[in-house]
């Protein structure tokens, strides 16, 4: 050893048994996808434009070369989504990719600012036809590794009426600021000034996450319109998106859409997301006009969903953290 590194700083995180159980998950996936005639693709990690959600924040760096001699900021992509959805327009039909993917400021037992993303797309899906994919994947993901139970449906409001007793459809900020004193939540630094939105999420995440997917596959759905992202309006409830999460044993593993295809619409959100940025005192960031164009030219009624793998493999191996599942988390880049 020499200068001052701890003993084996160099080793990876994760053992081999584990590498191996990883290599396996991705063969059965992959295995999935080919049986369903569903085409592998490969996009762009870096991108001219960048997310506007306001919960995400992009990693950035800058070409200097040929055809940019002063330079061309350039994003690491959040998610593979608006170069797919490209492909989409294109008539590529249903696609799916496993790609790296990268996010600013999350770094934790569960996060990693570098993971690994499988997100797929399905022409002509309806939001249920693919939470009962999602659920086929896991079942044969996890055959032989762990048991993920039957499959539970619940509504976002469905959940929060049951576990805290608040209605997120109708509940102003002062109900959402009263019941999150009511259980007790040490509130972190600037969320005093957060809006209903930020709460409820809080509320989600430290009052009624670890309480789902315990011995089953808990799929939330018709989440808050203002929490739509890039999903359409449920047509019977305007309040509601078309949009899933799916839990396994207290961590959400996946989130789904029935795909918004109004190119005018998808622009309006991003303008607001960048206000609600501007508002937080975030960077506006630069919007995907290509991929505008491509709705504007027509996307196919579809549904996708994006699944965290580094996850999977977490439960698979009944790890504690994403440091023990991946080679090198950021602690050991």
């Amino acid at each position: 050893m020499t200068g001052n590194a701890e003993p084996r700083a160099w080793a990876p995180g994760a053992d081999l048994e584990t590498m191996r159980l990883r290599a396996q998950i991705l063969n059965r996936t992959r295995g999935f996808f080919n049986t369903r005639d569903v085409l592998e693709v490969e996009t762009p990690l870096l991108s001219r434009s960048a997310v506007t959600d306001p919960a995400l924040d992009s990693l950035r760096t800058v070409y200097t070369g040929p055809g940019a001699p002063e330079g061309v900021r350039l994003y690491l992509h959040t998610s593979p989504e608006f170069p797919m959805k490209r492909l989409l327009a294109a008539g590529s039909g249903s696609i799916y990719q496993i790609c790296r993917v990268f996010r600013d400021g999350e770094l934790g037992r569960l996060h990693n600012p570098e993971f690994t993303l499988l997100e797929w797309y399905r022409p002509g899906f309806t939001l249920l036809d693919l939470m009962d994919e999602v659920a086929d994947l896991l079942i044969a993901l996890f055959d032989g590794m762990l048991s993920c139970g039957p499959v539970e449906r619940i509504s976002y409001r469905d959940v929060f009426l049951e576990r805290l007793q608040l209605d997120p459809l109708v509940a102003d900020l002062d109900a959402v600021l009263r019941c999150a004193r009511q259980q007790g939540l040490v509130v972190p630094a600037g969320m005093m000034d957060a809006g209903l939105d930020a709460w409820l999420d809080l509320l989600l995440t430290h009052c009624i996450e670890s309480g789902l997917g315990n011995g089953c596959m808990t799929f939330v759905y018709r989440y808050p319109a203002n929490q739509a992202s890039l999903a359409r309006l449920t047509p019977d409830d305007p309040r509601t998106a078309e949009r899933f999460e799916l839990y396994l044993n207290g961590i959400e593993i996946a989130n789904g859409f029935h795909e918004l295809a109004d190119a005018r619409e998808q622009r309006s959100r991003f303008r607001s997301d960048n206000r609600i940025r501007s508002e937080s005192g975030k960077p506006q960031m630069p919007l995907d006009e290509k991929l505008l164009d491509a709705l504007e030219a027509g996307l196919p009624d579809c549904s996708g969903v994006a699944v965290g793998l580094d996850r999977l493999v977490l439960l698979a191996a009944q790890a504690g953290s994403l440091d023990q599942v991946m080679a090198f988390s950021l602690d050991r880049a």
